[in-house]
């Protein structure tokens, strides 16, 4: 392996995937038997989307070998390239899983949205350990498909929540069990991204892809567009077909400790209202609210989990405050807040959970039962790598539960999709499916709104879409069809 051949490395029992028609990975077998690393030894690790997050993510992994360097912006990623330049370079992940797969340990995903599933998923077929940034995937099937594989194949996994391994989330969960707060019923977040465009129009003629940039590995699994430079990089966010809006960018953060501290699963219900919603683009605010059924309560829990109401906020919008609010006390922390309504006392804080407190005043003396992570959140998935399954201690964001956890981040962006149907949707979470969705109900999309001023007064022309099949759309939205020659490994039973 060139470079490579004096570095540690764990002996992988098998052989990596050959590529079928095209560059499409289809693993001929499953690579199995992977023990365990001591803690010295060091993994190899290989970086997919690197000029951003994932830049900053490999830096915090440096104690490894980064072996293997992937992204389609090589103007973008030069920093990084330069900053490991003993790793292999490659525009294509299913080239480098080809080439290097027996090479690999563990693989960071830190692409555009829509990429992160099916290249974490080909890396659990062949074995490797995956860390892939927030949101853990672009669609509801998707992230059900990384939790299962996860179980599998049981590799280490974390998505790239940071704050999951904060104490914030560890101490909210730890009040809300010892019923600091009483039952909480209802639940209202917000952040104030976006920081990028959103509410737009798709531009109406393309441009030519500056020559660092491979665009049609970009797209991947979306469907064909012509390059325009508004889509990427950092700006992937607010378009539909490559990201999640600010739900999608900052949910994965600010309601992790919603999810964890109230033991939350599928939702059953969900709505969504926004500002004018366009085609291809997320909206400049919007509003979602989920509801979600009794959950059992659990051994050592002090505390019971009735149906409760978690409402999210984004674009400016943020909760009322409650009538005995601190005067002068800003709501928002590090981005964002959440306000845990219970029937004791209110539970506050920011995003990643930070600096929780209560509306009372009171400052709960609870016993820690939660054990602490005093790395960062990348060097603990370091270490998880190395240990066994049998006697691994799991990460504060394994697929196991950032997987379900997604769901629900994605069940917003569908709600607020889907928001023209005029109603409150029921999700079958199970099944993955909207059930009072009739086969023959209808709606349009917005493609532009057409304004223009005239004599100082705007006036909108808005261009409508045809008629959209909306069991169909929802559909497509809850699992996608991926663009000819790109494959999603088969769901495990």
């Amino acid at each position: 392996m060139g470079n490579f051949s004096t570095i540690k490395r764990r002996d992988f029992i098998g052989t990596t995937a050959t590529a079928a028609a095209g560059l499409t990975i289809v693993p001929s077998h499953v690579v199995a038997g992977l023990g365990h690393k001591a803690p010295s030894d060091k993994l190899n690790i290989a970086g997919v989307g690197i000029g951003g997050m994932g830049f900053s993510n490999l830096r915090r992994m440096e104690s490894e070998n980064i072996v293997a360097l992937c992204d389609v912006d090589w103007d973008h990623s030069k920093r990084c390239f330069e900053h490991f330049p003993k790793a292999r370079k490659f525009w294509d992940w299913r080239k480098m899983y080809d080439e290097m797969g027996k090479s690999i340990d563990a693989v960071l995903v830190a692409t555009a949205d829509h990429t992160h599933a099916i290249i974490a998923a080909h890396a659990m077929t062949l074995n490797k350990h995956v860390y892939v940034q927030k949101p853990l995937t672009h669609s509801v099937y998707e992230s059900r498909l990384l939790t299962k594989l996860a179980e599998k194949y049981k590799v280490a996994t974390s998505m790239g929540n940071q704050g999951a391994s904060g104490e914030g989330v560890r101490q909210i969960q730890e009040w809300l069990w010892n019923n600091e707060v009483g039952e909480v019923t209802k639940v209202e977040a917000f952040t104030d991204r976006p920081l990028w465009p959103q509410g737009l129009a798709a531009p109406k003629t393309g441009m030519w892809p500056p020559e660092t940039m491979n665009w049609d590995l970009f797209l991947g699994p979306a469907k064909f567009r012509p390059y325009h430079r508004m889509y990427t990089p950092w700006t992937f966010r607010g378009w539909w077909d490559f990201g999640t809006g600010a739900l999608g960018d900052m949910a994965c953060h600010i309601l992790h400790p919603v999810f964890m501290g109230l033991k939350l699963g599928y939702p059953t219900k969900v709505q969504g209202v926004s500002t004018l919603l366009m085609t291809d683009s997320p909206p400049d605010s919007e509003m979602v609210q989920l509801v979600f059924p009794a959950r059992p309560k659990e051994k050592g829990i002090k505390v019971n989990f009735p149906e409760v109401q978690v409402n999210w906020m984004d674009g400016g919008m943020r909760p009322l405050k409650p009538s005995d609010w601190p005067e002068g006390r800003d709501m928002n922390v590090s981005g964002g807040g959440v306000i845990f309504h219970g029937t004791k006392d209110k539970l506050i804080c920011g995003c990643y959970g930070e600096k929780p407190w209560l509306l009372s005043g009171r400052d709960p003396k609870v016993p820690q039962s939660i054990p602490r992570i005093t790395t960062s959140h990348e060097q603990d998935w370091i270490r998880a790598c190395k240990e066994s399954p049998e006697n691994r201690t799991e990460t504060a964001s394994p697929f196991s539960e950032a997987g379900p956890f997604n769901e629900m981040v994605v069940m917003g962006v569908l709600a607020v999709r889907l928001q023209d149907l005029n109603k409150e949707l029921h999700w079958d979470g199970l099944n993955m499916e909207f059930t009072n969705i009739r086969d023959n109900e209808e709606f349009k999309f917005c493609i532009d709104d057409g304004m223009e001023i005239i004599e100082g007064h705007p006036r909108f022309n808005k261009v409508w879409s045809d008629p959209i099949n909306a069991k169909s759309f929802s559909r497509e939205l809850i699992k996608h069809t991926y663009r000819n020659g790109w494959s999603l490994p088969d769901m495990p039973q």
